[in-house]
């Protein structure tokens, strides 16, 4: 059962500035809440990502002896070389095995680190998918076929936040680029037996940054250096401030830092380009004025100026203590969240101590978890009026739990509709970040259409329902609300159900906002679930309301198979459930798709319209996607019949595997992650 996951979408400083100043002394709080924060598993213990979305193998099971068998394998054969693939099991407990040892490590560091780290992720994960991060290596394993995988999944380690600030951060980020950028083509390029590069390039007389990057040797030079400049974007989002940071990720890794961390020669010692010092600026300003070009000169003071004073005050409300941030949160007098000109202030959206939080959930009881993932744990609550509450407790050690945290309170504090899940409120308190929305007792959708006993209690009736449900909440993010409003992460475990089977659309800690004449955008970062993600989002960052229509066209296919997108190459009737629904659908044989118990309950030409709007939704061009708002009226039967659909994008079901190769360094294959936590 899915109520949480991974990841979140990390907002570019940008944003956090324009969107008002509690949005950014949110943001400051969460920068400066992850100081100190630790978590042990060994010495050298760095991050975990348990893929829960995928579902969890079973104790004493077969998937789980092979995993044993697999990981057990991982140390000797991986010493030899630091490298190594391999597969145990076959069928459904089939499972790919994969571990990396850092290029500067020993043979016998390398088979102590693999042997820790195989041995750590069978303590923190029984997902059937799943990574684990150590200094010195990584180890992953997972029922699919991920070998050669471009697909870059980002993660910001907890040591982030014990480096102390930079005294010139923008200068010092100059620098630190100019090394990495260098050491990650020498890895991709030069180096192509190790994949492996470090250096270090000397920042002042006193002050040398030293850099290491690595990627896996299944991966091409191209794909590396794709790669290695998607983590040096999450860098920059993660540590730009700071003397050192490290990013990791399934294929690459990367690190910086004011000291010498790696053994091992050094392969590229640096010097930053003379012609570009301050020096030369100071020259070419002289020249300037000796010509006579007194105006521009005075422009470009000016526009100087700003921005120095722009820098410096946000700097200024970056280093603001964390008790400052939590006086004007809870104590808000003039300083309100911005929405593009609306203005939410603690009176819509109630602030709640912890103390009342703890005494709703049974200080936390573990009787009252209803869901654990990435993000931290989500529970059921009791207030004191009665009122039943879903309290999601972000974990301590999730920078992205916190960035997800500060996106959902900004983005949804004010969307009210009737399928939209309710943010009722928020509790911040030392080092605890909480968020209150309306409980849904009959949990997800996912529960009701993958579990065959749940599945029994859907009939047609309700199922359409659910489906109008999930449009119309769409429509009312994409068209009805003050903002447009793009989901990113819709899925059935993010489909959440009330007591009358209502439909509501929850987890928006990865939405963006839009503008009202904007149509689409484009991020280095994409986030959300493989399999229903838009095939422009997922290979070029594109993503636009046409990606959540997709999303939808992937839902309702299979509310009405009762079959997941993901994983449906096991069945041996397609590579994808959309692949199967357009084979069914060219012969003539749409019903053959319909789960039996629908079948029985429901009209066939109804039924037959809901799949003919499904394949109308995933067509591979998001031109010739229908808006939400058509959706509705196509699902209503008003508008006569439908347009004959297009052939779907069928590589959803498959991962990353085809992925578009030759994105440019500056829009690689980017983060893709599992989705956020879903209150319960």
């Amino acid at each position: 059962m899915n109520y949480l996951g991974e990841c979140e979408d990390l907002m570019c400083r940008r944003e956090k500035m324009e969107r008002g100043p509690l949005s950014y002394f949110l943001f400051t709080f969460i920068l400066l809440s992850t100081r100190g924060l630790h978590m042990s598993v060994e010495a050298d213990y760095l991050t975990n990502s348990c893929q829960y979305e995928y579902g969890n193998y079973s104790t004493n099971s077969t998937f789980e002896s092979n995993l044993k068998l697999l990981l057990n394998s991982l140390p000797y054969n991986t010493a030899t070389t630091g490298f190594y693939n391999t597969t145990v099991g076959e069928g459904l407990n089939r499972i790919n095995g994969q571990a990396l040892c850092r290029g500067d490590a020993s043979s016998t560091a390398c088979e102590s680190c693999v042997s820790n780290a195989s041995q750590g992720i069978m303590k923190l994960c029984n997902a059937v998918d799943a990574l684990i991060w150590y200094e010195l290596c990584q180890v992953r394993y997972s029922f699919r076929d991920f070998f050669s995988n471009t697909a870059y999944t980002g993660k910001y380690p907890d040591s982030n936040s014990q480096d102390k600030l930079a005294s010139d951060p923008a200068d010092y980020y100059t620098y630190l680029m100019y090394l990495m950028e260098n050491i990650s083509t020498e890895a991709a390029y030069v180096n192509t037996t190790q994949m492996f590069a470090t250096g270090q390039i000397n920042y002042s007389l006193s002050q040398t940054i030293y850099g290491l990057v690595q990627c896996t040797r299944d991966m091409s030079g191209n794909d590396c250096y794709n790669c290695l400049n998607s983590a040096f974007g999450d860098l920059k989002a993660c540590c730009h401030l700071r003397e050192g940071g490290t990013v990791v990720s399934r294929n690459c890794n990367a690190r910086y830092e004011p000291y010498r961390f790696f053994n091992g020669s050094i392969t590229s010692v640096l010097s930053y380009p003379a012609s570009t010092g301050t020096g030369d600026k100071w020259k070419k300003g002289r020249i300037v004025l000796i010509v006579g070009i007194l105006g521009l000169l005075l422009a470009v003071l000016a526009g100087s100026c700003a921005v120095y004073f722009n820098w410096r005050k946000a700097k200024q409300d970056l280093e603001r203590s964390p008790h400052a941030v939590l006086h004007d949160l809870v104590n808000p007098v003039s300083v309100e969240i911005t929405e593009e000109g609306n203005l939410v202030s603690s009176e819509e959206l109630p602030f709640m101590d912890l103390a009342t939080l703890k005494a709703a959930t049974d200080d936390f009881s573990s009787s009252n978890k209803l869901g654990q993932g990435g993000f931290g744990t989500v529970y059921k609550g009791l207030l004191s009026d009665g009122k039943e509450v879903a309290v999601k407790r972000l974990s301590r050690k999730s920078w992205q739990g916190l960035e997800e945290f500060k996106n959902e309170v900004i983005l949804i504090a004010k969307l009210q509709h009737r399928n939209l899940v309710r943010l009722l409120g928020c509790g911040i308190e030392g080092d605890e970040k909480l968020l209150v929305y309306e409980f849904m007792p009959n949990k997800s959708l996912d529960i009701y259409i993958f579990d065959s006993d749940q599945r029994a209690q859907l009939d047609w009736y309700t199922c359409n329902y659910i489906i109008d449900g999930i449009a119309r909440g769409l429509v009312y993010l994409h068209e009805d609300s003050r903002l447009r409003i793009i989901h990113r992460d819709l899925k059935p475990s993010n489909v959440l159900l009330d007591h009358e089977m209502v439909a509501k659309i929850s987890d928006f800690g990865m939405a963006r906002i839009f503008c009202e004449n904007q149509s689409s955008a484009n991020t280095r970062r994409v986030v959300g679930t493989y399999s229903y993600m838009a095939p422009e989002y997922a290979m070029g960052g594109l993503f636009s309301v046409k990606s959540d229509v997709f999303s939808f066209g992937v839902i309702l296919l299979e509310i009405i198979s009762g079959k997941r997108n993901s994983g449906f190459y096991l069945t041996e009737q397609a590579q994808t459930l959309l692949a199967y629904a357009w084979k069914l659908w060219t012969e003539g044989k749409e019903l053959e798709l319909v789960d039996p118990s629908l079948a029985e309950s429901g009209q066939a030409a109804e039924i037959v319209r809901c799949i003919h709007v499904g394949l109308l939704c995933v067509q591979e061009d998001p031109e010739d996607r229908p808006t939400m708002s058509e959706v509705v009226t196509l699902l209503g039967g008003q508008k006569g019949t439908p347009p004959q659909p297009k052939k779907p994008a069928f590589w959803v079901g498959r991962a990353a595997q085809e992925l578009d190769q030759s994105l440019a360094p500056n829009l690689s294959a980017n983060d893709i992650t599992v989705s956020s936590i879903s209150p319960r």
